[in-house]
């Protein structure tokens, strides 16, 4: 992603002939690194919190807070999941600009998301009703 977009700053820039294919591979990339870094790369403890209210209660509080986040979470995925599936199907019509790749190959790192993120979620409602011990909201306080 970097590469692409050193190469369109001096396509742009220097030799005054803008590449268009770049900005195309930077959207992509930049989409599935997130998407797919929140799903299956980032720990539960660097997870965003509201730190504030988080460290001050107890850990059976944290408890009560991770099982509401995420019945929230499923609920919410799971919900919007049969709607973001349609979509996604929907647009193999459309193709990309420049690759003419389908547009819901691009898009279906969306789909493997929200699975994962359903899974993950009901995982930690499971353990935090088992009463396993919430994550640290500082991921810098964790041992090493």
């Amino acid at each position: 992603m970097f590469a692409t977009f050193i190469i369109q700053i001096f396509a742009r820039y220097v030799l005054n002939r803008p590449v268009g294919w770049s900005e195309e591979v930077i959207i992509t990339t930049w989409l599935w690194t997130v998407l797919w870094g929140a799903a299956f790369i980032l720990r539960e403890s660097e997870e965003i919190r509201f730190d504030i209210v988080y460290s001050l209660v107890s850990a059976r509080t944290r408890r009560v807070f991770t099982v509401l986040t995420g019945i929230a979470v499923v609920a919410l995925y799971g919900i919007s999941l049969p709607a973001a599936y349609n979509y996604v199907g929907f647009m193999k019509v459309e193709r990309s600009a420049y690759f003419h790749i389908p547009i819901n190959w691009l898009y279906s790192v969306f789909i493997i998301f929200s699975i994962a993120c359903i899974c993950r979620y009901c995982w930690l409602t499971y353990q935090a009703i088992r009463g396993a011990k919430p994550p640290e909201s500082d991921p810098a306080q964790l041992p090493e």
